[in-house]
């Protein structure tokens, strides 16, 4: 019944399909991000309202294309030995019906008839029948054998060759497999308990995170939950760590978003700004304080810039939001504008339009600096599975650069006394503890704070090359990887 349907001459926006719609969407998905670096994240819910896919229809399309990104490694290394011509010869179209074909066949519940035929259908609809033959032919080869079969025949053996085993079975380049490795503070040579724990690493980083939302700090003080227990919906989880977030198990945040009672973000993207937040601030030597001000200097597109603002407010302090890209000053002004209670209009946020390398404002004007840098995005790939394709390491000397210009920056707008929070979404080495002690080390008046004491309940926050760097794990703390430095200028 499903291969028939999928078989049926469909029409849509003008144009006659005989793949189904959920297949030719997931396609349109892939073929975007490959040919013009479209964000899945954010192109996709856009195609399901504009096509009209709810229900089941619009679930099937989330998986078939999230999932065909997430393991399209694993399904490369299969159908080149399914293939009679290498994968890089092939035309993109041909190659993207093949990898959503391989997921349905290697992945999903759906039938071995329906996914052949669903994608000979979708071949004929993108490239034309001159490929359908070498579709059919391919993904029947692929059909002879499940995953478990097919990992010991296409994947180096895991005791010769760990990091390419592990790059085939979990579906990441070589490259990435071996970043997380020296993040996680493991060597192939201690096997064990630590290479167990990158692959539990690696594993998780295919799974799909649930929907986690923040209420923005209000008049209840900071830890309250009170703002998130008069917001959150029945049968929402309230987060582990954050007093401001909470999880959907099911349905549509659209709503809360809507009315900005809440916004979607990460718990550790949450605590981040919490961090600093509660990073001790020394007074000058007189005991008066500075006029109050907090800068967020890469706050784009606007979730810590949100949770930070809110927190600022509860300290009697004014939130300075920089951002360069004036698409993203927008979102942020949007995040920042529904701020409400006494604390956020006397203290309302101020956004501007401004590159954090060549600042507008004055040196030492700030109590606490969040420098949120650029980076490869590695550490949320739950939620961008792209990234990993996106991303190599000829970008990482670039990404460096930029990375240790705006820490100098943030060092410099600090007042003496004041802490700057570095932060990545990332665990590699060379955007994380590398960055922030070679700018430490060079600047000479910098002290580095011992973060994951601010967070004395969160277990494993201690990053291994420094355990005064706090580092998230999506198989530790369920959250993005996400990185936090605190540096305190010092007098």
């Amino acid at each position: 019944m499903q291969a028939q349907r999928a078989r049926e001459t469909r029409r849509h926006g003008g144009h006659r399909y005989r793949s189904d719609l959920p297949r030719r969407t997931a396609y349109d998905v892939l073929a975007a991000v490959a040919d013009r670096e479209a964000y899945a994240n954010l192109l996709l819910p856009r195609l399901l309202a504009d096509r009209g896919i709810t229900g089941r229809d619009a679930a099937l399309t989330t998986e078939l294309a999230y999932g065909t990104l997430r393991g399209r490694g694993t399904y490369d290394a299969v159908l080149a030995a399914c293939s009679d011509r290498p994968l890089d010869k092939l035309d993109p179209p041909v190659l993207q019906v093949l990898r959503l074909g391989a997921h349905q066949l290697l992945a999903t519940r759906v039938g071995d008839h329906a996914a052949v035929a669903t994608s000979v259908d979708l071949a004929k609809d993108t490239v034309g029948p001159r490929a359908s033959g070498y579709v059919n032919a391919v993904l029947r080869r692929v059909a002879t054998r499940d995953l478990g079969q097919w990992l010991p025949i296409v994947a180096p053996a895991a005791d010769a060759d760990p990091d390419g085993y592990l790059a085939v079975r979990h579906s990441y380049p070589r490259w990435i497999v071996a970043a997380y490795r020296d993040a996680l503070g493991s060597s192939l040579k201690d096997g064990g308990p630590r290479i167990a724990e990158l692959e539990a690493a690696l594993a998780a980083g295919n799974e799909r995170p649930r929907v986690t939302l923040a209420v923005r700090p209000g008049s209840a003080g900071e830890g309250s939950t009170r703002e998130r227990d008069e917001v959150m919906p029945e049968g929402a989880e309230p987060t582990r760590w954050s007093p401001y977030g909470f999880t959907l198990s099911g349905g549509d945040p659209a709503g809360l978003v809507a009315s900005d009672l809440a916004a979607v973000q990460d718990e550790a993207s949450q605590l981040a700004a919490i961090m600093l937040s509660r990073a001790g601030v020394i007074r000058s030597s007189d005991g008066r304080p500075q006029p109050p001000a907090w800068l967020d200097m890469c706050a784009g597109p606007g979730g810590k810039a949100r949770m930070l603002g809110g927190l600022a407010g509860l300290a009697g302090a004014r939130l300075v939001a920089a951002e360069v890209h004036p698409h993203r000053a927008a979102l942020v002004a949007a995040a920042l504008g529904g701020a409400r209670g006494p604390a956020a209009q006397a203290h309302r946020p101020a956004v501007l339009i401004a590159d954090g390398r060549h600042a507008p404002w004055r040196d030492g004007g700030f109590d606490r600096v969040l420098v949120d840098v650029p980076c490869t995005g590695l550490g949320a790939l739950r939620r961008r599975p792209e990234a990993r394709w996106r991303k190599s390491l000829a970008d990482i000397p670039g990404l460096g650069e930029l990375q240790r210009a705006l820490l100098r920056s943030a060092l410099a707008a600090v007042r003496p006394g004041g802490v700057v929070g570095y932060v990545t979404c990332s665990p590699l080495l060379a955007e994380t503890s590398d960055i922030v002690r070679g700018i430490a080390g060079e600047a000479g008046d910098v002290e580095i704070l011992d973060a994951p004491a601010l967070l004395p309940g969160v277990p494993d926050l201690p990053a291994p090359a420094d355990p005064r760097f706090a580092q998230f794990w999506p198989h530790r703390h369920g959250t993005d990887a996400i990185f936090v430095a605190l540096l305190r200028r010092l007098a």
